[in-house]
């Protein structure tokens, strides 16, 4: 950067303004770039603050905000505040007691150095759809607070992260302290509930202590431990079921079979595997670690209530890099929001980040097999609310009681969602949870749903193609079928009220014997009960534009 003409005291003026820029915001391409602007003009040189804050909030809790100092406090801005803010200029020179400069000497100039620019890892458009959603919910549901998380399960690439309330970061100081200062999905500590189910899943089949289809698990609603009775969610239980109904159900019996056929030590050896009890080491400031069990403090009853996720206290960055590492092939990646450095004028990539394997947690086959049965679990168990037609989602609920003042709420809960997809070659992991949500308070009905209107936006944008080979969903008495639309033209409408069986309206326009035409065309998928328009005429080849008529593309 060079500066013409410019005389010692309005060099050294600049330079004071210099010292004061803050750092903005910008969207640019696929990611989030933090970068610096100025501006020079003849003799007046000014500094122009670039914070475009059309984006700045959706991203508030993971970008942060500066002082007047401009030192970062919170988010990348405090994480990298060096780095960004580069390096002042300054001018020293002799002077006399009025401040004049002595006759003979010099000014030396040390030109101030810019900051590099941040390109970070979220998706604008994937970050948009979950900010979208969090707010919905918080209207919806009324709840304390809401956040969600979308990783790149086969990097540690975080593509999305927010969470509710938020703030504007330019006003900062009209917001509660711990609204800005708590990024939720990595500072948040709680027990999960069930969604921790996947580890004990994940241990018992790498294992080989459960074989899911043939082993047989009888649940009465309840198991006796330590003088303990620990309940099944469902009252009276679930009866007879294979382990892999087990994990359809979310049976807490079940799980804590599984976690007695571990034994404390392998599970708790696999737990701190998987990352639990220590920071995933994500590049953002304030995350928890979270808090488990001594091992020498273990009982019966701490196992048995481990296993099913209570006693337990996680971050919910913990649980989608854990929950990666279970349905990637095992492999646990440290989770990264910077993507590159770059320099303020070329553009030249000075530094990018690579993924971070931290280690072979499980086989690749066992991998494979939790895949296979969390994507039951949205076909046929708790998680059918997140399954999306066309798309493989596997997934996993989980609903925890809330600890005030060291006893277990009856009635608040934190309730959650983690989901995945596509389910034999995932690409995306999402992951919610709702503080306390008003009314019902099951993670399949809050949580589930939240995360399949993530993932379908998130999968059509990410060009995610549309596949007819997912495991058919088992509907309940009351949820409505998705059905395929048949090819109707030929027939005659006494044919159709005949073999249509009900499941669908039908709505005719023009005239004449045969179908000729209909909308929507044979194959889409839609609901059962939908209508279907149906265009008549006397011979078969006679197609008019029926549909340009409707005002529809033909």
């Amino acid at each position: 950067m060079k500066i013409p003409d410019l005389t010692g005291e309005s060099l050294r003026d600049a330079l004071e303004v210099l010292s004061l820029m803050k750092v903005g915001v910008t969207v640019k391409g696929e990611g989030y770039v933090v970068k610096q602007t100025e501006q020079v003009s003849g003799e007046q040189r000014t500094v122009e603050l670039s914070l475009q804050t059309a984006k700045a909030a959706v991203t508030a809790h993971i970008l942060g905000f500066t002082g007047i100092d401009n030192q970062g406090l919170t988010g990348v801005e405090k994480r990298y505040d060096d780095k960004l803010n580069g390096l002042n200029g300054s001018v020293s020179y002799l002077s006399d007691a009025a401040g004049r400069l002595m006759p003979g000497s010099s000014e030396k100039y040390v030109e101030p150095k810019d900051g590099l620019n941040l390109k970070l890892t979220i998706d604008k458009s994937i970050q948009s759809i979950m900010e979208r959603e969090l707010d919905q919910a918080m209207v919806k549901f009324q709840a304390n607070s809401a956040l969600a998380i979308a990783m790149n399960p086969k990097t540690g690439e975080i593509l999305g992260m927010a969470s509710r309330p938020g703030y504007e970061p330019a006003d900062y100081q009209q917001y509660p302290a711990d609204v800005y200062n708590r990024n939720l999905p990595i500072w948040m500590t709680y027990e999960p509930g069930s969604t921790f189910k996947i580890i004990t899943l994940a241990a018992a089949l790498e294992e080989k202590k459960v074989n899911l289809t043939q082993d047989q698990f009888y649940d009465p609603g309840f198991v006796e431990v330590g003088g303990a009775r620990l309940r099944c969610w469902k009252k009276g239980g679930h009866g007879s079921q294979t382990f892999l109904q087990v994990v359809e159900n979310s049976c807490n019996p079940g799980f804590v079979a599984l976690g007695q056929r571990l034994g404390k030590e392998s599970l708790f050896s696999y737990i701190k595997d998987f990352g639990f009890g220590t920071k995933t080491g994500i590049d953002l400031s304030g995350e928890a670690s979270g808090i488990l069990f001594k091992l020498s403090r273990v009982g019966p009853v701490e196992l048995a209530t481990t296993a099913f996720g209570q006693g337990v206290s996680v971050t919910p960055i913990q649980q989608v890099a854990a929950v990666s590492a279970a349905i990637n092939g095992g492999k646990l990646y440290k989770p990264y929001v910077t993507k590159a450095w770059v320099h303020p004028e070329t553009g030249e990539v000075m530094e990018e980040a690579k993924p971070e394997l931290v280690r072979q947690v499980i086989s690749e086959d066992t991998s494979k097999q939790v895949r296979e049965a969390l994507e039951s679990v949205v076909a046929k168990g708790t998680g059918r609310p997140a399954f999306i037609d066309g798309y493989r989602v596997g997934g996993k609920t989980g609903t925890a009681q809330k600890v005030i003042n060291g006893r277990y709420s009856s009635t608040e809960h934190i309730v959650s969602f983690i989901g995945f997809a596509p389910a034999d070659d995932p690409q995306i992991v999402v992951y919610t949870a709702v503080d306390n949500p008003k009314g019902i308070q099951f993670g399949g009905v809050v949580a589930a749903p939240i995360v399949q209107n993530i993932l379908e936006d998130a999968l059509h944008y990410m060009n995610v193609p549309v596949r007819k080979d997912q495991v058919a969903k088992e509907y309940k008495y009351g949820e409505t079928k998705i059905v395929t639309v048949p090819d109707l033209t030929g027939a005659t409408v006494e044919d159709l009220y005949e073999d249509l069986n009900m499941n669908f309206m039908l709505a005719k326009s023009g005239s004449g014997k045969y179908v000729i035409n209909q909308a929507p065309k044979p194959g889409a998928r839609v609901d059962q009960g939908s209508t279907i328009r149906i265009y008549m005429g006397d011979v078969l080849n006679d197609i008019h534009d029926h549909t340009k008529e409707e005002g529809q593309e033909p």
